[in-house]
C-alpha cells in the first residue's frame, strides 16, 4: 500500500473498500498500480488516501506461499525453501524496511509472475529452458509432473529477451 499516488504506474482508479489500521483508523482504498522500484515492479500495489508510509501486506505474502516471521528483534519473509527473501530489525514499535537498500544488497523477489498457460509456467520453471529442449524432456518422460504436450512458443519471453 502506498498513499502517492505519483509512485503508481497503470493506475487503475476504483474504489475497493478499506483497510484498518493498527491505530483503528480506517484508509480508503482508492485504487491500485503498478510501483517501480529501480528496474524492478512491484504489480497491484494498493492506493490508499493519507497513507503516510509505504506498507506491504502479510496476507498479500502469504497468499503467494511466502513465510512471514516476526520475532522479538526482528522480522522475516521467506520462500517455501526457507530461504530469507527480505531480513530487518525491528525499531521502537514498527518493523521497517527499505525496498531500495534491498535491492543493492542481492536481487530479490517479491512477486513471482503467474503463467497463462502450461507452456510458459515449465518454461520458467526448467529455468528458462528452450521449447524444443522441453518437447524432448516431455516426449521421452524425464521429467517428474511435466505433462506430455507439444510445447509452444507465441511469444518471446521478457526474461529471455536480455
Amino acid at each position: 500500500m502506498t498513499g502517492d499516488r505519483s509512485r503508481l504506474l497503470n493506475f487503475v482508479k476504483k474504489f475497493i473498500g478499506t483497510v484498518r489500521f493498527g491505530n483503528d483508523h480506517f484508509g480508503a482504498i482508492m485504487g491500485y498500480g503498478d510501483y517501480v522500484v529501480g528496474e524492478s515492479v512491484i504489480s497491484r500495489v494498493y492506493y490508499v488516501e493519507g497513507l503516510g508510509h509505504n506498507l506491504f501486506s502479510v496476507r498479500q505474502f502469504c497468499d503467494f506461499n511466502l513465510e512471514v516471521a516476526f520475532r522479538k528483534h526482528s522480522c522475516y519473509v521467506r520462500d517455501t525453501n526457507g530461504v530469507d527473501l527480505i531480513k530487518r530489525s525491528r525499531g521502537t514499535n514498527l518493523y521497517t524496511s527499505s525496498v531500495e537498500d534491498m535491492m543493492k544488497s542481492s536481487p530479490i523477489c517479491l512477486l513471482s509472475k503467474a503463467s497463462k498457460n502450461k507452456y510458459w509456467l515449465w518454461h520458467r520453471r526448467l529455468n528458462h529452458l528452450n521449447f524444443g529442449t522441453i518437447n524432448d524432456l516431455a516426449m521421452k518422460d524425464l521429467v517428474r509432473g511435466l505433462p506430455r504436450l507439444k510445447f509452444k512458443k507465441d511469444h518471446l519471453c521478457s526474461a529471455c529477451q536480455l
